[in-house]
C-alpha cells in the first residue's frame, strides 16, 4: 500500500508541474493544426515506450479521438518493420528515423519526437534531418537533453523516474488530440 500511495503522490507532483506548461501544449496544437490544414503531415518517432506513444498518437489522428471527423495525415515511423530492419542493417540503428524523415518528410510537415532522455541518437538525427528540410520539430522529453536544441517546441518534464515522464507524455497526447480534433 505504501509503495502504491507513493507512486500516486509522485504522479500528482508531476501533474502539478505539468499545469504550468499549458502554453507549450497550446503552441504545439496550433502548429500541428496549421500544418494539417495546409495539407501537410505529421511524422512521429520514438524508442521503446515512446514508440508506443507515437503509434497511439498517430492512430488517434488518422482514426478519431472522441468525435467524428475526417482522418488526419499522421504516420508513426516506428511501425514499418521492413524499413526499420533494412535501414538498421544497411546503415545503422542511429539512421532508422532520419532516413524515413528524408524519404517521407516535406517542408512544412511536423516531426513529433518522443525521447524520455532527450539524447537518443536516432531521435537527434531525425530531428536534425527534419530541420534540414524545413520541417517543424516538436519534442516531448524528460529534462530536455540535446533534443531541445533541435526543437521549435519542446515539452520537457524534469522527473527522475521514466514512468512519470511517460505518464505526462501520455496525458499530453490526449490533450493534444482533443485540441487538434476541436479544430476540424
Amino acid at each position: 500500500m505504501k509503495k502504491i500511495n507513493q507512486i500516486i503522490e509522485d504522479h500528482k507532483k508531476a501533474l502539478c508541474k505539468f499545469e504550468k506548461k499549458s502554453d507549450i501544449l497550446a503552441e504545439a496544437s496550433l502548429t500541428i493544426v496549421s500544418a494539417l490544414k495546409n495539407g501537410k503531415k505529421i511524422l512521429l518517432c520514438g524508442n521503446g515506450g515512446s514508440a508506443a506513444d507515437c503509434q497511439h498518437f498517430a492512430a488517434e489522428l488518422t482514426g478519431r479521438f472522441q468525435k467524428e471527423r475526417k482522418g488526419l495525415a499522421a504516420l508513426a515511423l516506428t511501425t514499418d518493420t521492413s524499413a526499420i530492419t533494412s535501414i538498421s542493417n544497411d546503415y545503422s540503428f542511429e539512421d532508422v528515423f532520419s532516413r524515413q524523415v528524408e524519404a517521407l518528410g516535406r517542408e512544412g510537415d511536423v516531426l513529433i519526437a518522443f525521447s524520455t532522455s532527450g539524447n537518443s541518437k536516432n531521435i537527434l538525427k531525425a530531428a536534425a534531418k527534419a530541420k534540414e528540410i524545413n520541417m517543424k520539430v516538436f519534442s516531448l522529453t524528460g529534462a530536455g537533453g540535446k533534443i531541445s536544441s533541435y526543437s521549435d517546441i519542446c515539452l520537457s518534464f524534469d522527473e527522475k523516474v521514466t514512468a512519470r515522464i511517460q505518464e505526462m507524455h501520455s496525458l499530453a497526447v490526449h490533450i493534444l488530440c482533443e485540441l487538434i480534433e476541436d479544430s476540424f
